[in-house]
């Protein structure tokens, strides 16, 4: 008797791939099928508290670029999913059990929020009204709040 291998899953922390310290999986089922298509390892503490201390780290590097510094990934970004957008949408029916259409429209949606904040350096300029009632002038700045 042949068995099929179960791919098995990782962990994406700090630019590495981990299996987890948890020693825990737990099966990935296709949607369309209800067939085990993977295994996953379930995080534990010390995977958890690794990711969110590497999330602070970029989140703070992230935040010492200036805005067309990264509107310039977001828009590296867009090019990356238009280029893959068929295999994309293909993998996002098989994890979400939606029609491949579906999945495209799914992709179509995200790319417009996307490109949205891509334009956000525009936005961030703030604006000034002069002499918005008289002897008054109106000034306001944008300032990020964090994450």
């Amino acid at each position: 008797m042949v068995r099929e291998l179960t791919p098995e899953l990782t962990h994406f922390i700090g630019g590495k791939h981990t299996t987890g310290t948890s020693g825990l999986h737990a099966d990935v089922y296709d949607p369309n099928t209800g067939a085990v298509q993977a295994r996953v390892p379930l995080a534990g503490r010390a995977d958890t508290e690794a990711a969110i201390a590497d999330a602070e780290q970029a989140q703070a590097e992230w935040g010492r670029w200036n805005p067309q510094r990264r509107a310039r990934v977001l828009l590296r970004f867009l090019q990356l999913v238009e280029d893959e957008r068929d295999g994309l949408a293909r993998l996002l029916s098989a994890e979400h059990g939606k029609t491949v259409a579906d999945a495209h429209g799914d992709l179509q949606r995200g790319l417009e929020v996307v490109e949205f904040a891509a334009g956000i350096p525009h936005l961030l300029k703030g604006e000034f009204t002069d002499n918005a009632g008289t002897g008054i002038d109106v000034h306001s700045l944008r300032s990020p709040l964090g994450v």
